[in-house]
């Protein structure tokens, strides 16, 4: 594996708004102190106490992030609703217009949010490139559906040519939005984008290991021209201030781990009110005989090591037939070890760094867990502090078995096991195995049969050829979880209709739905009997 050292000059940043480079030695802030307040600025937080932010790039500080206090959360849920109030009136036109505006300053600014989410994160500069492409890609999304998403339907009335039946989609109200760190641009955009566009307010809380990264999202709301307080970004702790977004919100959306996932779903259940859950994945990657090997090695590289495998949708488990095992794994490890390690800007960068110790240590105890207990490393399996502080080489294992700790627990890191099988069906129920059920991916040259294999495979998206990306940027596809990985879908028409409630309204014409003058009630329910079976016969459904 080639790595890069982490030299001052491979992390300087690449625009003049949030690099000053006179501020770029050791033990001074990484980020213009200037440019970081106009982003903290915004942030509803009033308690007097502040969290550093440090880069895991090398350790250099990168600002204050001021905390905010319960009577915080409570006034930005009374200024959101002032502010929903006003914007639910406001047309779907108007709204797409300016969510387009918020498109084009995405892509204007891609530099800025590459550049701060590089500095929060670690990850490759790649791989934020992704982020910005992916929320440019919802925000044009449901800036052009958004008619077909949330115009009135008209539905078939009890009476057909009397009753007519109209479905409103109407905004729940204020979502309550808390989003992880691992894609702090997109998770903090992407969910939020179409509850705007479906009329609704949002109050946003995001890890406070990436909170700038989100409020570069914040900012370019606001440029683009959405009311200031429809979105309101608060900042602290999830067991204090999250509670208290959850107490508030009409509906709440979260991504993050399962563990978390069931105390969010527990106090939205306590006030019966809804919420979406992407939470956490232990993802199958399958590769049956026929696959192309250098296709299948090069796409199972990005799905286990993009963004250091901290992605929900990275795969964790991957099963290779035996008849191509030998040759596939082979050169699966060649080009894990033909990566390009770093921690900085630079775009030659494959893989980027852990972002914390916590991360580091996760991985590392699987590790060892499973090399004590038996399992191989193929390649790999080292922490690399000379790259940068919580690096960890992209590591292969074989030999995994249950009674190793790696085998079922989520990793969330360059990690992966392989594993052999003889029979498709062998395949499948490893795949299935465990509690998650997020993504897979399969590769084979017959795609038909690749697809049939999928419906078998317990998880919200699966991908044939390709590692994630097929389902996850195709905004027409819904992105979720099955079993414990989570409840509800981002992306297409169940991603914006998440946001709203369906509200029917029925209005009957001439004649009323009750027995009138010389009929009975006896004689009216004759009458409608016979309607009954004349639409039966005609086939109709009502």
């Amino acid at each position: 594996m080639s790595a890069r050292s982490n030299e001052p000059s491979e992390n300087k940043g690449t625009v003049d708004g949030p690099h000053d480079p006179e501020h770029n030695i050791e033990g001074s802030y990484a980020l213009d102190p200037q440019y970081v307040a106009s982003l903290t600025d915004q942030l509803l937080a009033t308690s007097g106490n502040v969290v550093p932010s440090v880069s895991p790039i090398n350790g250099q500080p990168l600002g204050v992030i001021p905390q905010s206090s319960i009577d915080d959360v409570t006034s930005a849920f009374t200024r959101a609703r002032a502010a929903q109030a006003k914007w639910a009136r406001t047309s779907i036109d108007e709204r797409a217009a300016i969510l387009m505006r918020f498109h084009d300053l995405v892509l204007a600014n891609a530099d800025e949010i590459m550049d701060i989410a590089v500095w929060e994160s670690a990850k490759a500069r790649r791989d934020a490139y992704n982020e910005v492409f992916h929320v440019a890609l919802t925000a044009r999304y449901y800036a052009r559906t958004a008619h077909r998403h949330l115009d009135t339907q008209r539905r078939q009335g009890v009476l057909p040519g009397l009753t007519r039946i109209d479905l409103n989609r109407v905004p729940k109200g204020v979502v309550g939005i808390i989003s992880p760190w691992n894609y702090p641009f997109t998770m903090a955009m992407s969910d939020g984008i179409p509850a705007l566009m479906a009329g609704n307010a949002v109050v946003a809380k995001a890890d406070s290991q990436t909170m700038l990264t989100a409020l570069v999202g914040v900012k370019l709301l606001r440029e683009a021209g959405f009311p200031e307080d429809l979105w309101i970004p608060v900042a602290g702790p999830g067991s204090k201030v999250g509670t208290a977004i959850i107490e508030r919100a009409d509906y709440i959306c979260f991504t993050g781990s399962t563990a978390t996932g069931k105390r969010v779903a527990a106090g939205c259940a306590e006030r019966l009110i809804n919420c979406s859950l992407e939470l956490g994945g232990k993802n199958p990657i399958v590769i049956l005989e026929d696959a192309n090997i250098e296709r299948a090695s090069e796409g199972a590289v990005r799905a286990t090591y993009s963004n250091a495998g901290q992605l929900c949708v990275s795969t964790e488990r991957m099963f290779v037939a035996d008849k191509i095992y030998d040759r596939f794994v082979g050169r699966f490890v060649a080009r894990t070890e033909a990566m390009t390690l770093g921690a900085g800007q630079d775009w030659a960068i494959d893989m980027g760094s852990l972002i914390s110790q916590d991360q580091l240590d996760t991985a590392l105890a699987h590790i060892e867990d499973a090399v004590s207990k038996g399992a191989t490393v193929l390649t790999g399996g080292k922490h690399r502090p000379d790259i940068a502080p919580y690096f960890l080489e992209p590591t292969i294992l074989e030999g995994v078995t249950p009674e190793m700790d790696i085998y079922a627990n989520e990793t969330f890191g360059p990690v992966i096991s392989v594993y052999r099988f003889h029979e498709e069906t062998e395949a499948i129920a490893l795949a299935n195995e465990g509690c998650y059920g997020l993504n897979a991916s399969v590769w084979t040259k017959d795609a038909k049969r690749g697809r049939a294999i999928a419906r078998e495979i317990k998880a919200g998206t699966v991908n044939i050829n390709e590692a994630y990306a097929a389902t996850f940027g195709s905004l027409e596809a819904p992105m979720g979880g099955m079993r414990e990985s989570g409840l509800g879908r981002r992306q297409g028409a169940e991603g914006i209709h998440r946001y709203t409630e369906v509200q029917s309204v029925g209005t009957q014409r001439l004649l009323p739905l009750a027995a009138i003058g010389p009929l009975n009630n006896k004689q009216w329910a004759g009458i409608q009997t016979l309607n009954e079976k004349l639409m039966s016969k005609l086939g109709r459904t009502s």
